[in-house]
């Protein structure tokens, strides 16, 4: 009993210390003088959306992988490794996504192209190439968003959504949001930490419950309380609503070649998707 609690604790702890570790990471990518980094925020976000809709609306698979290709290209210019793509979006969106279309091969009626024994379930050229498009389209459609996540501030991407007249309470919603998930995990890997660096001795199941339940409703507390604190020093130093940063959006000329590229590829690719 008291092997699983300490490596449940580890767990707990090991996950947390994860999840930030790979916010930090994102934070470097974004800093780093990459090819995107380099670009004004609307101009990705503008660009990049567009080739999103193109990979999840066109019906040709070799169109999708094409984008899938442009995609990795900017990851590459950006200096964004390949293992963080590969461990970080592939894995787990092939993962999800082949679940899901892995029925497909066999339950769409077409040509058949094997069997499998014992089952005697038939596979077919139209279900296998069915779920080829889906992982195609989500994997590209994850590519591009982590991209847009990597090689920008999440601040800028924030001030950015206002290209789309995205409501200012959500955009002030998901900015609060991304603070408070980095502050609660803070807040909990401390708290696990401490509480692994004062257990002595074996701990019985049922006070093992209660320690997490009490665990639990702390978080819970201090995370009202703080946000209670921070909405008063906030009107306290004049928020009405409006989000504000000191970094203002100028568009260059590379950001306008680079807008009107990514506006060429999109259309491009809705054109040959749809021939």
């Amino acid at each position: 009993m008291k092997k699983r609690h300490h490596n449940f604790i580890e767990r707990t702890i090991g996950s947390l210390a994860d999840a930030l570790e790979y916010a930090a990471v994102a934070e470097t990518h974004a800093e780093t003088g990459g090819l995107l980094q380099c670009l004004d925020p609307r101009v990705k976000l503008i660009g990049l959306i567009g080739l999103i809709l193109a990979s999840v609306s066109v019906g040709r698979v070799g169109v999708t992988l094409a984008i899938l290709a442009v995609a990795v290209g900017l990851a590459v210019f950006s200096r964004i490794p390949m293992r963080v793509l590969a461990t970080r979006v592939w894995l787990g969106v092939l993962v999800f996504t082949g679940t899901i279309a892995v029925p497909a091969i066999f339950m769409t009626h077409g040509d058949p192209l094997w069997r499998v024994p014992l089952l005697h379930w038939t596979a077919t050229w139209q279900g296998a190439h069915t779920a080829l498009r889906l992982i195609a389209r989500a994997e590209t459609a994850a590519t591009l968003a982590i991209l847009i996540v990597l090689s920008t501030p999440w601040t800028h991407v924030l001030k950015a959504m206002r290209v789309f007249h995205v409501p200012v309470v959500l955009v002030v919603v998901l900015g609060m949001t991304h603070r408070y998930i980095f502050l609660l995990l803070h807040s909990a890997r401390d708290f696990f930490e401490a509480r692994r660096c004062r257990l002595v001795g074996k701990i019985d199941a049922q006070v093992n419950r209660k320690m997490l339940a009490a665990s639990t409703g702390v978080l819970l507390g201090k995370s009202l309380q703080i946000s209670e604190d921070v909405y008063a020093a906030m009107q306290a130093r004049g928020f009405r609503g409006e989000v504000y940063t000191l970094d203002d959006f100028e568009m260059k000329p590379r950001d306008w070649a680079a807008l009107t590229g990514l506006i060429a590829l999109t259309i491009a690719a809705f054109w040959a998707g749809h021939l």
